[in-house]
């Protein structure tokens, strides 16, 4: 799978952009490309924000991918979900939902003024999984990564500040270069909240260098900062504060 995103829908966290060459592989024009070199995959066009590109070919059979799409919500996920059934419950969703169904149901329950926090809901997901969601309605960029880091996800930024996402490693270093690295485990993007560890969602993240066998930088990873705290603060119940900048 993969994912590109104009840097107005999907700033870059501090830290993943690096000095020095970018990739040889622009992200201009990559989904049209994995489709080339696919003929079976689904491509996505999401105009001026981006694109999103999908193919099973060459899946793991214990960690499918799956592509789905409800009311101009696009979802792409790789994995398996354990509580399931438990979800569809909670959620209010047909025996017949699968992993893209739960997902894009639980970002609409965030989206519309639902009872719980993004990290709540990401952190009720049990299992094997990396997603990566886009809302045409809102222009708003979701996904997020099991805290075993169990499916192989990474992303990058390219020269123009565009974040590449995918399951293949190479794609984004091709296209980033020394901006790229894997995604982060146990931790959740949104457009409005940025990186955030769903494990620790009250401690501020902090970029940590990668150092290769060299001793030379490639790319970055992300901890918790266990002495910086987030603001707590809640708004206040009917306030003009939208509910949906939240998660």
């Amino acid at each position: 799978m993969l994912a590109v995103f104009d840097r107005a829908v999907a700033p870059s966290p501090e830290g993943l952009r690096q000095p020095g060459a970018a990739g040889d592989d622009s992200a201009a024009g990559l989904a049209d490309r994995f489709r080339e070199a696919r003929p079976e995959a689904v491509t996505v066009n999401l105009g001026g924000s981006g694109a999103m590109a999908y193919s099973s070919h060459g899946q793991s059979p214990l960690l499918p991918r799956l592509f789905g799409a409800v009311d101009d919500i696009f979802c792409m996920f790789q994995g398996t979900i354990e509580n399931v059934a438990v979800l569809k419950q909670q959620y209010g969703l047909s025996k017949g939902a699968n992993e893209v169904n739960i997902i894009i149901e639980a970002y609409r329950t965030l989206r519309d003024r639902g009872p719980y926090p993004a990290d709540q809901v990401v952190r009720d997901i049990s299992g094997k999984f990396a997603f990566v969601l886009y809302d045409c309605s809102t222009k708003s960029v979701f996904m997020a990564a099991d805290a075993d880091g169990n499916v192989p996800f990474y992303w990058g930024v390219d020269s123009d500040g565009c974040l590449v996402v995918s399951d293949d490693g190479e794609i984004v270093k091709k296209a980033c270069g020394k901006s790229s690295a894997p995604f982060p485990k146990g931790f959740f993007f949104t457009t409005s909240g940025g990186l955030k560890s769903y494990e620790h969602p009250m401690n501020e993240v902090k970029p940590v260098p990668r150092v290769d066998s060299k001793g030379e930088v490639c790319g970055t990873t992300y901890t918790v900062d266990a002495k910086a705290k987030k603001d707590a603060s809640i708004p206040r119940v009917g306030s003009a504060a939208d509910w949906s900048s939240q998660y």
